[in-house]
């Protein structure tokens, strides 16, 4: 796909002449490095509003069903499988007939409610029971084709699965807003551990040289510490990998990690606050290194 992300633009911006003679390479890299994280944080965003939306969808949807009124159908016509597989006369879903009109009502609620998204069809690309079957179980769709018409049971395992499913995407949701803020205090951090060490080069370039070798030293042990706090980020965004806050699973039992779910069907790293650590990370021991050499060289 085209790439429209800014780290994408500022990854091309460093390969043109014009911007390479102009700006120093290392200062387009770590302007990519933190593009990183904010194109995440843009994604996250887009997908909270999603998410929102569905689960504004699935309220909808089951106080419409709840507000059917339903057929009364006697109790010799239940199954043993309880109200979900109630049965009565054999009908439809998703195809011309389906025996009562309620159930024709159910079924274009359904595609009027959750499936009219923006995203769904592209999110999803299913047909009408396929999506009631992965969000309120495969057996809805069996008492849905099997139940000539809206009986108690059935309305009320619609609503109530369709609650459920709108109760899992205000988790997601809220999870995915946790996310955006964790987004933010590591670029935060991280922003502040660069500027800290980009003004320890300007101070060292600006030290005479007969103050230079104390003031490297200085710099270098300051240097150590910048990397320590780099690495604090890094341990605590993965302890936060390791921990996910949820699973977005679908009713039907998929799963999915929490921040795959979120970052692979992205343009960049799949991790972009330990890609940004790393690029941050990289320059720090670079710095070192050439103090480092500096104070061997016994400037």
């Amino acid at each position: 796909p085209e790439c429209t992300s800014l780290s994408c633009e500022l990854s091309a911006a460093a390969t043109e002449p014009g911007v390479v003679t102009a700006v120093a390479i290392a200062g387009l890299l770590a302007l990519v490095a933190f593009a990183y994280v904010r194109d995440a944080e843009t994604v996250c965003r887009r997908e909270r509003r999603r998410v929102t939306d569905e689960h504004d969808a699935f309220e909808e949807f089951a106080d419409r069903i709840a507000a059917l009124d339903p057929c009364r159908i006697d109790a010799t016509d239940r199954t043993a499988a309880g109200p979900i597989a109630e049965t009565h006369r054999p009908g439809t879903v998703g195809g011309a007939r389906t025996g009562d009109v309620r159930l024709r009502q159910v079924l274009d609620t359904y595609q009027n409610t959750v499936m009219s998204l923006p995203h769904y069809t592209e999110e999803y690309d299913e047909s009408v029971t396929e999506s009631i079957a992965a969000e309120l179980g495969p057996d809805t769709t069996v008492s849905l084709a099997s139940n000539g018409t809206l009986s108690p049971g059935l309305q009320s395992a619609l609503v109530d699965r369709s609650r459920q499913a709108a109760r899992a995407r205000r988790s997601l949701a809220d999870a995915i807003g946790a996310e955006v803020d964790a987004l933010s205090d590591a670029e935060t951090t991280l922003s502040g551990i660069e500027r800290r060490r980009s003004r320890l080069n300007d101070h060292l370039d600006g030290v005479s040289r007969g103050a230079r070798a104390d003031a490297s030293i200085d710099i270098w042990r300051r240097l150590n510490e910048l990397e320590r706090e780099c690495d604090a980020v890094a341990t605590e965004r993965q302890d936060a990998l390791r921990d996910p806050p949820v699973s977005p699973a679908r009713s039907s039992g998929a799963d999915t990690a929490f921040h795959e779910y979120l970052y692979a069907p992205t343009e960049g790293p799949k991790h972009p606050v330990l890609a940004t650590v790393a690029s941050v990370g990289d320059r720090i021991r670079e710095d070192r290194t050439r103090v480092a050499r500096q104070i061997a060289g016994g400037i």
